[in-house]
């Protein structure tokens, strides 16, 4: 189990937890802000346009078919994850910073890459969790920013009209340019899928840096203390463990296939780091991403060592003596 566990600490963790470290030491000043800044941006747009083109047209109309499935990942991620994250802000001994950054988490797609390989782990149906994942991440995109602009609407500063202006840019047009570019790039891709994940988390440590940077010139870390910290994971372990056990239910209501419950399991309960920093920068101010990101990086790493101890156990275990039992 220790083994399984110290395995997730891979060298983007580590990577993720130097970035803050290197943001709380040297965070970006003076003329180097819109250096850092512009970096990011591009960043985004990189990491959205690499989404679009790993989504294949072929998993889209395949993951049509199983639509009471998809449907049920998209309600626990999109309707009983909010719902969470509406209590969990409402905490009274949750910091109010803490308490937007869980709400800001529930919000969230899910995952993709860690879905379909703990579902392959588990035995479960791969060909769904690539839909299904591929499905919530696109929904995200139009999904997330509506949910915060509807719940979060204060914390965000408003939802004008020039944020929208900034997702469509940033976030949506990069997306459609890459899965309409896919028939010419898509082959690249595949070949280089090595690289395109080292780009992809790369992206994903500057606007990290970026957001951290600048939250800890406003006095970030004069704000959160050790204690906060140490609800703040107490509190995601209870949110993550209400869901896991919801998905794992609503798949046994459904009388789902045990193959496709465990696609809800994994695909139902997760929340997306990749998604969520890009998405933080371009929803909320430069002071406030930084601490709306830590429940994020939290919940992320809860996510993949509860994950890894479950789906070994699932994969074991004989499908018609777990109906049974």
């Amino acid at each position: 189990m220790f083994r399984r566990i110290a395995s997730l600490l891979d060298p983007f963790l580590l990577a993720l937890v130097a970035t803050v470290v290197l943001a709380s030491v040297l965070p970006a000043r003076g003329a180097f802000v819109p250096l850092v800044d512009g970096a990011a941006d591009a960043g985004i747009v990189l990491l959205f346009f690499l989404h679009g083109a790993k989504l294949s047209r072929e998993a889209i109309w395949e993951g049509a078919r199983n639509w009471r499935l998809h449907l049920a990942v998209l309600a626990m991620t999109f309707a009983l994850f909010p719902l969470l994250g509406l209590a969990a802000r409402a905490l009274p001994f949750l910091p109010v910073e803490f308490g937007a950054g869980l709400l800001f988490l529930a919000l969230l797609p899910s995952t993709v890459q860690s879905s379909i390989a703990f579902t392959a782990i588990a035995r479960g149906n791969v060909a769904a969790a690539v839909c299904a994942a591929s499905f919530s991440n696109f929904a995200g995109i139009f999904v997330t920013p509506a949910l915060v602009a509807l719940l979060m609407g204060g914390a965000t500063g408003g939802f004008s009209w020039a944020s929208a202006e900034t997702i469509v840019l940033q976030l949506l047009l990069p997306f459609v340019a890459g899965h309409l570019l896919r028939p010419w790039i898509g082959g690249f891709i595949a070949r280089h899928k090595a690289w395109v994940g080292k780009v992809d988390r790369g992206s994903i440590l500057l606007v990290v840096y970026a957001a951290f940077g600048a939250a800890v010139v406003e006095g970030l870390w004069q704000r959160v203390a050790p204690l906060s910290l140490l609800v703040l994971t107490l509190v995601c372990l209870v949110m993550l463990a209400l869901v896991l056990a919801a998905t794992w239910q609503t798949a046994k209501a459904m009388k789902l296939p045990r193959e496709d419950a465990i696609v809800l399991l994994f695909c139902g309960s997760k929340k997306s780091l990749a998604s969520g920093v890009p998405m933080a920068g371009v929803l909320f101010p430069a002071a406030s991403v930084g601490i709306v990101l830590l429940p994020v990086i939290v919940f992320h790493q809860l996510q993949l060592i509860a994950c890894a101890l479950i789906a070994p156990r699932l994969g074991q275990r004989d499908p018609e003596q777990e109906t049974a039992a």
